[in-house]
């Protein structure tokens, strides 16, 4: 954060202009990407299916409290002022700067992230028993969920860069 500046809402404590759940949901996907990728492995390699259902189930849950509580801070204070110090964000024409420009990126991956999530996690609730097994929808559920780990991922990437870009550069 630069120092004496302030801003709008509670800061985050990475030290740098983002807020509090900016900081969270920056550093949540650090472990929520990679305990996706081992509830994959899990279930791929090992046929851990049960534990694979848990897993997945607790990261929709944290999901979904994390971008509620984050789109409700920022509901209550737009991300822009504390963008303004970026060289990359230019407020007269914000949308065609890179902090604009990776934001869009960031929510053309995120948007359809949330709601494919949620098909998948319904659909595999609805489709496979209380004790998950291979069935029929086995094939479907496989692409869908590919797609969903590929989307989450990408999420996530062009998360850290918007990051990057609007909150840490100067």
């Amino acid at each position: 954060m630069l120092l004496g500046q302030q801003f709008p809402g509670i800061n985050g404590f990475l030290k740098t202009r983002a807020t509090l759940m900016l900081d969270i949901v920056f550093l949540a996907m650090f472990v929520i990407v990679p305990v996706m990728l081992y509830s994959i492995y899990l279930v791929r390699y090992q046929r851990r299916y049960q534990l694979h259902k848990q897993i997945q189930l607790a990261l929709g849950t944290v999901l979904l409290i994390a971008v509620t509580a984050f789109e409700t801070e920022q509901f209550l204070v737009p991300w822009e002022d504390r963008a303004t110090p970026s060289p990359y964000f230019h407020s007269d024409n914000q949308w065609t700067s890179p902090v604009g420009i990776s934001l869009l990126v960031h929510l053309s991956f995120a948007i359809p992230t949330f709601f494919l999530w949620i098909y998948v996690m319904v659909q595999a609730w609805r489709k496979f028993p209380p004790n998950p097994v291979p069935n029929d929808y086995s094939p479907k559920h496989r692409l869908l969920a590919r797609l969903a780990a590929f989307s989450m991922t990408m999420t996530a990437i062009t998360g850290w860069i918007f990051y990057y870009l609007a909150f840490v550069a100067s």
